[in-house]
This record gives structure tokens, C-alpha cells and sequence, in this order.
């Protein structure tokens, strides 16, 4: 764009066209930006005039929780199509910056927060999303399509978000670099709410790079929703350094892929090796203490958070409702109610369990009983990073972000073998994924988990690894792994 060798138009065209040409087999985007060829006019005009911004003309796929003008914020369900809220704050700093909201991108519905049998990336509206390496494999949740459409090429930017796992597990399944950053820098408002005490927006890309450039734009001080010790403005791509892993302390959490099988687990080794010819310094191993035990509480607080949150925010979108579809659910009750009324359709392939056990929570924030929950799932998690990172002065733990892509399964629902997104997750602190191997073709990503506010550090770790290792293959859209070994 800077040498006119390529406008914002041409650039956007190319992602609609592929969105046309991909999507019916991927199903990674629910619906298309209707001024998406307007908004790139728009930025063609700014490079003419000599004053393009940090993303000019840049098409960004956004998931379809994060409120976009002009179009509903459905978090995959018929029963918030008829409202038109307002920009998200995230969506109003992506437009100061030349962006083009391009696409809203499937996801698990509910941010998967909806049955204990459910199928990642799955939705109402947006049906299946598919995993872009393997179509018959899932591309796990709940930024599902964000993750897809990326690495099949519709935009070279998405927005996912994450309460536990939502961004770096897609990530990971879909060969893309994913951040969730440290909980409070980036703004909630303007998302549909999970919880509150773990919900984040976060960049996804395909390179480090482009994730730190993204991350530099939506990691604002949102004056309704900002944590009181927000960093302020970084451009976290000035920082990034090919040699930063030369005398880092890394730790390698290698009991997060214990159950991994033998080629997922061999990829450790290979990428432990890596670190220490980098000039890393590798404590391995390093034990996150009882980081099994977060589980339990945090999920009972889930449930009280969620039914809080959604209650706020259904009583906020009623404002929006413009009569185009469905009368809006002004409660969790109500929104159960509309699930059981359509249920030929919204629970054609599994139920709601979670919306009933949240249902049945009081919804109080101020209930002992929530406090102890959220209480004991925080210092649980919070002890469980500190204390490697503490007693062996680390800069990052790492490790092997999740397991290949499993195959899509409606009567098992999903199938996960490890995870390593519960420790940033409950304890606020960010995670950096990035790809890093192959198993029989499906990729496995790995990551830094670093303290609260070390986003300059994780995302220049992560670059250094990924300059020195260039692991990233596009994907090739085969149907099924059975043709990749075919081949």
C-alpha cells in the first residue's frame, strides 16, 4: 500500500472474494461487514492524501460477540438478531486506525458456555466451523471462525476473545498466533459478557508481528472499563526482538502435556531444544502447585458470573432492539425459554445444562458463596504461577498450548486431551501462542505465560521463536486427515 502497488480496495476485495468462494465449506464467518468495500475507499482516500494510520485499509475479521454497527452481535444465536447496538470500544479504536471491520466470524456458541456437551464452533446462525487443515476436524472454541478464517485467508487480522482458552486453543488447533493478554488491557465493553473476572478480547494473526500491531491498537485505557494500573499506550511491535531469548529464564511446564501422545509430546523436546540454542536459559521442569484444583471453583463461579453479566447486558440491549427478528430475551430465564421454544433448531445438536446450572446460582456478586468460589480459584491460580516464576526468577513458562485437532463429533461432543489456558486465564496473566509443529498434518502451537503487564516481553519471546523456528504451513482445506496420509 505504501508503494501503490496494492490499494485497500483490491486487498478487501480479494477477502470478500475468498470469503465467497471458502466459506461454504468452512463456515468461519456468520456474516459480512455491508460497507466493508466503503470503509477501504475510505482508506484509499487516506494513503492518497499522504496520512494513512497504523492499519490503514487493514480487513480485520471480528467475533460475532463484539458489537459492530450496523450488524447484531449474536454471540451465534437467533436471539439477539434484532438488535443494533453500538461500536465496541475495541471496535471504535480499530476504526481510528484505517481498519476495515471486514467479517463477523463464527464461533462456539455462547462462547462455549452453554452445555457440558457441546461441539467447538458450532453455532446457531453460523452452523459448523471447520478446521482449515482438515475439514472433518474441529477448530476447537470459542474463536472457532476467528482462528479458521484467518488461516484460511479471509483477512490478514481477527479479533477472538477469551474467558478460558477461547483465543490460544483456536490458535493452536488452526496454526495462528493468538494473545490473550493480561485481564484489564484490553476493554470488555461492548462484548457479550461471560465473566467478567476472566473475559478479554485479544489479537490473532499469523505472524507475531501482526498480532503485536493489533494488540498496540485495542490495548486502550477504556475509561468504563479499564483496570486502574492499565500501562497505557505501547506499541508492542517496536518492541519485538529476533534475540530476545538470549539469556531469558524459561520454565517448561511439561506436566500440562503429560497425556499427550508420543508425536504431540515429542514436539516438547524438539522445542525445548530450540529455546536453550537461542541462549535460553531452561529451567525444565518447573510445577505449576495445585493448578488441578482451579477447576472446580472456577466453574461454579462461571456459573454465578454469567448469569450476572448476562442478565446486564440483555437489560442494556433492549435499547437496541429495532423489531428485525425475534423479540429479545430480557433475562437468562427468558433466554433459556427461547432456547426450549426453538429447540428443533438451537438444541438440534446438544442442550443448554450450563445455562441451567447458572440459572439455578443466585446471580449475586455480593453472595458468600460466589466470593469463596472466585476467591479460592484465584489464589489457587495465582500461587500456582507465582511460585516458578518467583522461585527461579523466570521471564516466561512454557509449553505446548493444546492437542492436534480432533475429529468434529456431535454424540461425544468434544475431545480434549490437554490445555495449558487455565493459568492465565483465572489468574489474569497473558498467554502468547504461536505454531510451532506438525502431527500427520494438524498443528500444535506453543506458548509463553508470563506476569500481569509483561505483553512486551511475552511478544518479544515469542518472536524470537518464531523468526528462529518459521514453523507456520497454510493450510491446504484437504477433507479429511484420512487424504492428507492418502496423499
Amino acid at each position: 500500500m505504501a508503494n501503490s502497488s496494492l490499494s485497500a480496495t483490491a486487498l478487501t476485495r480479494h477477502c470478500l472474494d475468498r470469503i465467497t468462494e471458502v466459506n461454504p465449506a468452512l463456515r468461519a464467518v456468520i456474516a459480512v461487514s455491508p460497507d466493508a468495500l466503503g470503509q477501504a475507499a475510505e482508506s484509499d482516500a487516506a494513503w492518497q492524501a499522504g496520512r494513512p494510520r497504523l492499519l490503514e485499509g487493514i480487513p480485520v475479521l471480528v467475533k460475532d460477540n463484539v458489537q459492530s454497527e450496523g450488524l447484531p452481535a449474536t454471540a451465534g444465536s437467533s436471539a439477539l438478531l434484532a438488535a443494533r447496538p453500538p461500536d465496541a470500544f475495541i471496535i471504535e479504536r480499530l476504526r481510528a486506525a484505517g481498519a476495515v471491520i471486514l467479517a463477523k466470524a463464527n464461533l462456539s456458541e455462547w462462547a462455549n458456555f452453554r452445555s457440558t456437551r457441546s461441539t467447538s464452533g458450532w453455532s446457531t446462525l453460523g452452523g459448523q466451523t471447520a478446521n482449515p487443515y482438515a475439514l472433518d476436524r474441529n477448530p476447537s472454541g470459542s474463536s472457532s471462525g476467528s482462528a479458521a478464517g484467518l488461516s484460511a485467508g479471509f483477512a490478514p487480522l481477527a479479533i477472538g476473545t477469551e474467558t478460558d482458552g477461547s483465543i490460544v486453543s483456536p490458535s493452536s488447533a488452526c496454526g495462528v498466533v493468538g494473545v490473550k493478554p493480561t485481564h484489564g488491557l484490553v476493554s470488555r465493553g461492548g462484548i457479550v459478557p461471560l465473566s467478567l473476572a476472566q473475559d478479554t478480547a485479544g489479537p490473532m494473526a499469523t505472524c507475531v508481528a501482526d498480532a503485536a500491531a493489533l494488540l498496540s491498537v485495542i490495548a486502550a485505557a477504556d475509561p468504563q472499563d479499564s483496570a486502574g494500573d492499565h500501562p497505557g499506550p505501547v506499541d508492542y511491535a517496536a518492541l519485538l526482538d529476533p534475540a530476545a531469548l538470549d539469556g531469558a529464564r524459561i520454565g517448561i511446564w511439561r506436566a500440562a502435556s503429560a497425556a499427550a501422545d508420543a508425536a504431540t509430546g515429542a514436539l516438547l523436546d524438539v522445542a525445548v531444544e530450540r529455546l536453550r540454542k537461542l541462549g535460553a536459559t531452561v529451567v525444565d521442569p518447573v510445577e505449576l502447585p495445585d493448578i488441578d484444583k482451579v477447576t472446580e471453583p472456577e466453574f461454579e463461579a462461571l456459573n454465578y458470573e454469567f448469569k450476572h453479566g448476562i442478565n446486564a447486558y440483555l437489560k442494556y440491549l433492549a435499547e437496541f432492539a429495532d423489531g428485525s427478528g425475534p423479540e429479545l430475551p430480557g433475562t437468562l430465564a427468558e433466554l433459556i425459554e427461547f432456547n426450549q421454544r426453538n429447540a428443533p433448531v438451537v438444541l438440534a445438536r446438544f442442550g443448554q445444562e450450563i445455562f441451567l446450572a447458572a440459572e439455578a446460582t443466585s446471580g449475586d456478586l455480593g453472595d458468600p458463596v460466589y466470593a469463596e468460589f472466585r476467591g479460592a480459584a484465584r489464589r489457587l491460580a495465582r500461587t500456582a504461577v507465582e511460585t516458578p516464576t518467583l522461585e527461579h526468577r523466570l521471564d516466561a513458562i512454557f509449553a505446548l498450548t493444546a492437542n492436534p485437532a480432533w475429529l468434529t463429533d456431535y454424540v461425544l461432543g468434544d475431545h480434549p486431551v490437554f490445555g495449558i489456558s487455565r493459568p492465565g486465564a483465572v489468574s489474569g496473566w497473558p498467554t502468547v501462542s504461536l505454531p510451532f509443529g506438525y502431527v500427520y498434518g494438524l498443528p500444535v502451537g506453543v506458548s509463553f505465560i508470563g506476569p500481569r503487564w509483561s505483553e512486551p516481553r511475552l511478544l518479544a519471546l515469542a518472536y524470537a521463536f518464531e523468526q528462529a523456528t518459521r514453523s507456520r504451513r497454510t493450510p491446504e482445506l484437504r477433507s479429511s486427515l484420512t487424504a492428507h496420509l492418502r496423499d
